[in-house]
C-alpha cells in the first residue's frame, strides 16, 4: 500500500534538498501548514481551485503562498506529477486533500508527500481502524452489525472525511431506517455519554530522545521514535449543540427537526493532567501497532489524532483515528498549552515543517516522506 521505497528514492534523486518548497491544497488546515512552512524558511506552493480561494489567502500575508497552481479540478493533481517533481514539492496532506482527490487517487499521486500514504488504507475503513486501535490497546464503543439490534442510542457515521456530515443518532431499528442512507459505508456505533476530546499527536520517526515509543511484536525492544502532544480541541457541530434547548428528540421529530453533526469550528481545550499518562499510552500503543499492520508496514509518520470520549468514570472510548494533520490543530497557530512547554509557538503545521528541515540536515528525508 502506498509508495514503495525504491520509487521514492528514484523521485529525490533529482530533488535539490536545499530548495524543497512545501505544497498544500488550499483548505482545511492549510494556513497553518504554510505559515509553518514560512516560519522553517521553506518556499510555499498553494494548490486551488477557483481564483476566490486565491484571492482570500491575501487576507493573511503571513500564509499566502509564493507560488500557485490553479486547476479545474483536483484530479488535474495527478497530471501535473512531473511539474511538482520539476519544483522540488513536498505535498503535505490533510482530509480536504484526501476528500478531495480521493484516497485511491492520492495513493497514486506521483509526488513526494509527507507522512506514510500506506497507513490511509487503514484510516479509510473503520472496521480496520478498530483493528488497528485495538491492536493498540484502546477501548471503543461497541459496534452493532445488524440494525435489528439497537436497542438503545447508537451514532450511525458514514465513511470518509466529510466534517461529520451525515451523521445521525438512531435509539431502534425505526429510526435507523428512517434516517439512513443505503447508498454509503456506514458504521454504527453505541453512543458513548460523556466529553468528546480529539488528542493532536506527532511521532518523529528519527528522533532519539524525548518519549520513546516502545517497539511490540517483531519491533519490541526497539525504541520507534519520539511520541508528542500538540495540542486538544472540541468541536463546534451544528445543529445539534443547540437542541438541548428546544425539547426532547422525539419532539424535535414530531417538528420534522433532525440532529446534524456537521463541523463548524473547534474550541481549544486541556484536559485534567492525571488523564495524560493514559493519553499517552493510548497514543503510543496505536504507534506500535501500526508497525504491524502489513509486511514491512513503515508505521506512523507525523501528524495523527486520536479521536475519544472521556466518561463519567474517567475512561477513554477512542472511536476514529485521523492519520494526518486535523483541523482541530487550527486553534494552535501560535501553539498550545502543550505545546508551548517543548517550544513556544509550535504549531503542527510548523512542526511538521521542523520534521523536514531536520530530516533533510540529517539527510534522512525519505525516512519520513512517502
Amino acid at each position: 500500500m502506498g509508495v514503495d521505497t525504491q520509487t521514492l528514492r528514484k523521485w529525490l534523486e533529482s530533488y535539490d534538498t536545499n530548495s524543497i518548497t512545501i505544497g498544500v491544497v488550499a483548505s482545511h488546515s492549510s494556513l497553518q501548514i504554510l505559515h509553518g512552512a514560512r516560519q522553517e524558511g521553506f518556499r510555499t506552493l498553494g494548490i486551488a481551485v477557483g481564483e476566490n480561494r486565491r484571492k482570500f489567502y491575501s487576507a493573511f500575508p503571513g500564509a499566502d503562498p509564493d507560488e500557485w497552481l490553479m486547476l479545474e479540478n483536483y484530479q488535474q493533481m495527478l497530471d501535473y506529477a512531473e511539474w511538482f517533481r520539476e519544483r522540488n514539492v513536498i505535498i503535505i496532506p490533510h482530509g480536504s486533500l484526501v476528500e478531495y482527490l480521493g484516497s485511491e487517487n492520492f495513493k497514486g499521486l506521483e509526488v513526494p508527500t509527507f507522512g506514510n500514504r500506506g497507513i490511509l488504507h487503514w484510516e479509510s475503513s473503520r472496521e480496520r481502524q478498530r483493528q488497528w486501535l485495538a491492536m493498540g490497546g484502546c477501548s471503543m464503543p461497541k459496534v452493532i452489525d445488524d440494525p435489528h439490534d439497537i436497542d438503545g442510542p447508537v451514532i450511525v457515521k458514514y465513511a470518509g472525511a466529510k466534517g461529520g456530515e451525515g451523521y445521525f443518532i438512531a435509539r431502534d431499528y425505526r429510526d435507523f431506517k428512517r434516517n439512513v442512507n443505503i447508498e454509503q459505508e456506514f458504521t454504527i456505533q453505541e453512543y458513548v455519554l460523556g466529553c468528546r476530546y480529539y488528542l493532536h499527536f506527532f511521532f518523529d520517526p528519527i528522533a532519539k530522545d524525548g518519549y520513546q515509543v516502545q517497539g511490540i511484536g517483531k519491533n519490541a525492544g526497539k525504541n520507534l521514535g519520539r511520541l508528542e502532544l500538540m495540542s486538544m480541541d472540541r468541536r463546534d457541530e451544528s445543529n445539534v449543540d443547540e437542541f438541548y434547548k428546544l425539547g426532547s428528540l422525539r419532539d424535535l421529530r414530531e417538528m420534522s427537526l433532525e440532529p446534524s453533526f456537521v463541523v463548524t469550528g473547534n474550541q481549544p481545550v486541556v484536559i485534567r493532567e492525571s488523564l495524560l499518562p493514559r493519553a499517552f499510552e493510548m497514543a503510543e500503543g496505536t504507534v506500535a501497532a501500526s508497525f504491524e499492520l502489513e509486511e514491512n508496514s513503515r508505521g506512523m509518520i507525523g501528524s495523527f489524532c486520536l479521536e475519544t470520549i472521556v466518561t463519567d468514570k474517567l475512561e477513554f472510548r477512542v472511536f476514529e483515528i485521523s492519520a494526518r494533520i486535523v483541523a482541530g490543530s487550527n486553534p494552535f497557530v501560535g501553539g498550545s498549552p502543550y505545546s508551548d512547554i517543548n517550544e513556544p509557538f509550535m504549531s503542527t503545521g510548523r512542526r511538521i515543517a521542523r520534521s523536514i528541515k531536520k530530516a533533510v540536515s540529517n539527510n534522512c528525508i525519505e525516512d519520513i516522506l512517502s
